[in-house]
């Protein structure tokens, strides 16, 4: 039964690693590129794209080891609709309001081939059925998860790790279920991420642009709402969401501080927990690895917590949770010795090092 998930999964990874180079090369010649600037962790241009080689493996993969029925049919074509808007994005530089119309109709595709959320589980026994709720609430779904992804694609290797390590979980409690497909179709996920990561790691020769976040994130939400359909758990939503929480709570935090700005919530800037990391005097790799760890510790959480009750499982994520703000306060007190206040809060100016709309600061915006 172990080669089932492994052939899809060392199949896209083995794609993935083989075509990134030539994706690279095709970026440079259509200019999907980026250009670093003040806000940007890079110093020099670099190809964007490299989600379209994620994309390619995952799809060979996939086809190679599924049977093509209607529902996987509508989550390959929900796809591709995500991966076209990304490449368009990595090369014309997309608004915002025109992304989001594409996230919706990639969203759309799904409801269309009736992979929706209709109802969660009540704790109490039996379910709640969400009706009218339904198409809202899996749109809704669908996109938060494409933009937690798109978001906390700021360093080198950051979203692809998180995302690996988010799909090797989700494997593991869909084997441990015996959801074969789910577990196929995320296997196929993680080993084209997993084959891209070596050109993405620190110091990154590709990014995977916002054709390889928003196809990463659509493809998590797909395959958890998939699951939701196919086994009438409220678990095959949860354990993806549990092992996200670091972007989920990262992405809250920068909606609520954007909103409170008066800026709008698709507007970059440089208060990510990844660039915090860095104000406090770590480098790329040091601040990417802890991250991974954080995220690897969420991962054995929704494996617990889909294995055991869970009400002990949330007894450990809260456990986690107050570890790591622990350790990401003494952190913060350790950078602010070595670099000093004034310093560290400059890296949270808005672009003309002005102070005055800053509403915040590493004091009173912590985030775990």
């Amino acid at each position: 039964m172990l080669s089932a998930y492994g052939f899809p999964f060392l199949l896209a990874a083995l794609v993935s690693y083989i075509l990134t180079p030539y994706i690279k090369k095709l970026a440079f010649l259509i200019g999907a590129i980026d250009k670093p600037d003040n806000r940007k962790v890079h110093k020099k241009i670099m190809p964007r794209l490299g989600g379209l080689a994620i994309y390619i493996a995952f799809m060979v993969a996939a086809v190679a080891s599924l049977e093509m029925t209607k529902d996987i049919v509508g989550i390959l074509i929900g796809a591709t609709v995500i991966v076209i808007v990304g490449v368009l994005d990595d090369k014309y530089q997309l608004p915002a309001k025109v992304k989001l119309l594409g996230q919706i109709f990639a969203a759309c595709v799904l409801v269309l081939f009736d992979i929706r959320i209709e109802w969660v589980n009540n704790p109490f026994g039996g379910y709640f059925y969400l009706e009218y709720l339904s198409i809202p609430l899996t749109i809704f779904w669908v996109i938060s998860f494409t933009n937690v992804v798109n978001l906390i694609d700021g360093l080198d290797g950051l979203a692809a790790g998180v995302s690996a390590i988010a799909s090797l979980t989700v494997i593991l409690v869909a084997v441990q279920m015996g959801y074969y497909h789910i577990a196929v179709m995320t296997a196929a996920l993680a080993g084209g991420i997993i084959g891209f990561i070596r050109y993405n790691f620190n110091p990154a020769t590709i990014f995977m642009g916002d054709t390889g976040s928003m196809f990463i994130g659509y493809m998590l939400a797909a395959i958890s709402v998939y699951g939701a359909v196919k086994t009438a758990a409220t678990v095959a939503l949860i354990v993806p969401a549990i092992a996200l929480g670091l972007p989920i709570m990262d992405t809250a935090f920068a909606i609520m501080r954007r909103y409170s700005n008066g800026r709008p919530i698709f507007q970059p800037d440089k208060g990510h927990l990844h660039h915090r990391l860095l104000a406090m005097g770590m480098n790329q790799k040091q601040a990417v690895l802890l991250m991974y760890g954080i995220t690897a510790i969420l991962g054995i959480a929704a494996v617990l917590w889909a294995e055991f009750d869970g009400f002990y499982a949330a007894l450990i994520i809260a456990a986690i949770i107050t570890a790591e703000k622990n350790r990401y306060s003494e952190r913060q007190i350790k950078g602010r010795k070595n670099r000093g206040e004034d310093k560290t809060d400059d890296c949270f100016r808005n672009p003309s090092g002005s102070n005055q709309n800053v509403s915040f600061s590493i004091r009173n915006a912590q985030v775990s």
